[in-house]
This record gives C-alpha cells, structure tokens and sequence, in this order.
C-alpha cells in the first residue's frame, strides 16, 4: 500500500529551472510530494509550458491586474491553491515580495530558495556580492519562509566553490546547479517530517 504523497504547489515568475528539478523528483514512485500545480504571476512565464510538458496544472494570476492591492492577488492565489488541495508550497523563482497575509496562511508550510549561503546576501545580486567581498564559497539555502525578506529557519544548504576569475553569471550556473539538487531533497525531507 502506498502513502498519499504531500500535494505541493510552486510558484515561479520566470523559467521555472528549479520548478522542474521539483516536479521530475517529485514524479518518482518513491517521492514524498508531487507537484500538483504551478502559478505564476507573469503570463507566458517560461515555466508554465515546462509544467504543462510534464503534465501538471499550469495558472497564471497576473500581479498587473490587481494594482497596488497585493494582497487581494495573494487572495486570488491562496483560493487557487486551496481548491487545489495543495499542502504545502514552494517559491521557486517567484519574484515577489509576499504580504504577511499569505505568509501568515502558510506559515510554517511554504519553502524558498535563495543563491547564496543564508544568512550571507539576502536579497538580489547574491553572486557579485560573495565575488564582490571576496568570499571562498557561494552556495544556495532552502528556508522556511517567514515576514522577513530570506529570514526564515533554514532546511539545507549547498556549498559552491568561488573560483578564481569567476563573473557573477559562471558562479550563477554553478550555483543553480547546486539548486536542482538541493531544493528536491529539502523539500523531500520537509514534507517527510510534517
């Protein structure tokens, strides 16, 4: 007999590079979690044709057509989210700054990745920041999302070496690399936890 898997819900605003490394690991037979549904908040995101390629739902509610009223978009997403029995969600990409509102009605159930080694470089430009200061290491976290920005309990870490030369770009790939195995197994693991 088989256990339910945890319905889990990704939410991009680009490519969907980590979103796919989510969805192919949770279609293993002896995966935790599947991933039941994809949302964006930019129409014609790249990751939504990956998603519907692999077979999952595929929603764009566009941050636009609600103006400043953030949270009423994060209303819209929540009762998609909720309709869709989603357990638990996980921001891959999703380029949006979340009110306390939606945090507050995921709390303690919603999962983000960040390039770098929380909590060094929360925020943007986390590659030329760590080249920037020198650093030895880059490397990507898997955290608990909480109000603030990158702040959150951290699940898993993954650890790049800087090399000598590198751009922000080169280290970005390494990184991202790093991420597609990071983020499926954290994410495994949380969910096997709740």
């Amino acid at each position: 007999m088989s256990l339910a898997k945890t319905r889990v819900a990704v939410l991009i605003s680009g490519t969907g590079s980590n979103m796919a490394s989510l969805i192919a690991a949770g279609q293993a037979p002896d995966s935790p979690y599947e991933v039941v549904v994809v949302l964006s908040n930019i129409a014609g995101a790249g990751g939504l044709a990956k998603a519907e390629a692999a077979g999952v739902e595929a929603l764009t509610v566009e941050h636009k057509s609600f103006g400043k009223d953030r949270e009423a978009h994060e209303r819209a997403i929540d009762a998609l989210l909720r309709e869709r029995g989603v357990e638990a969600v996980a921001l891959a990409g999703y380029m949006r700054l979340l009110t306390p509102w939606l945090v507050g009605r995921w709390a303690g159930r919603m999962l983000n990745i960040h390039p770098s080694l929380l909590p060094l470089y929360p925020g943007l430009n986390t590659h030329a920041r760590a080249i920037e200061a020198g650093d030895a290491e880059a490397g990507c976290t898997v955290h608990i999302v909480t109000e603030g920005v990158d702040e959150g309990p951290v699940l898993g870490q993954a650890r790049v070496p800087v090399q000598p030369g590198d751009t922000p770009d080169a280290l970005a790939e390494r990184v991202k690399a790093a991420e597609h195995r990071l983020y499926p197994q954290a994410l495994a693991d949380f969910v096997r936890r709740a």
